[in-house]
């Protein structure tokens, strides 16, 4: 699953983000065995060094949401993937805008 949570240069969470946020809590709560492995991304814009950072802000945002939720941290993890993977064209705004997400991959716990 991979939703855009993030503002460019930002790792502030959306308040548009948070339904996303508390579906991804209440799966993690109903599924005790399940584990989430979170991962950042950012556009293009900025330098590699800076979006690597930026990405892993991110991903730490939403692990903290998570945890701060009830969700203990040893269920989780995170990573910041920088600019390395996009999924939309970054020459365009909208593709920028959906390369700024956070990717929740499900792991076995």
């Amino acid at each position: 699953m991979a939703k855009r949570i993030f503002e460019s240069g930002s790792a502030a969470i959306l308040p548009a983000s948070v339904p996303e946020l508390k579906k991804a809590l209440l799966t993690l709560k109903n599924n005790v065995n399940m584990g989430m492995e979170i991962r950042g991304h950012t556009d293009d814009v900025g330098t590699e060094k800076y979006n690597l950072a930026l990405s892993e802000a991110r991903a730490k945002a939403v692990y903290d949401y998570l945890v701060s939720g009830g969700i203990e941290p040893s269920r989780l993890s995170y990573t910041g993937m920088g600019e390395t993977q996009p999924i939309a064209d970054n020459n365009t705004p909208e593709g920028r805008k959906q390369n700024r997400r956070t990717e929740f991959k499900v792991i076995a716990n």
